[in-house]
């Protein structure tokens, strides 16, 4: 079976939501991290793409890269998410 893009937006909001539990103000989440989170990483058939995708799709206005790989999606991709987060529509 194939990890979707959805897959990582529904790890990284259930990540976003505990740390939102637990007062944090913001949290800083790592591709490589979560793609290992959800499985199939690292691997010939990595979905590092969609996972990128998925991080890069859930920013805000608020949010921010702190680091971004120089082909723009890679494992060391890291968003700092502000939290709370605005309602999902």
């Amino acid at each position: 079976m194939t990890t979707t893009t959805s897959d990582f937006r529904n790890e990284l909001i259930r990540l976003l939501a505990k740390a939102q539990e637990f007062g944090f103000i913001a949290v800083d989440i790592n591709a490589g991290q979560i793609h290992r989170r959800v499985g199939d990483y690292p691997g010939k058939d990595h979905r590092m793409p969609a996972c990128c995708a998925a991080m890069l799709g859930t920013m805000t206005l608020d949010d921010e890269i702190v680091v971004q790989p120089p082909s723009g999606k890679g494992a060391r991709l890291t968003i700092r998410y502000r939290l709370p987060r605005p309602p999902v529509k």
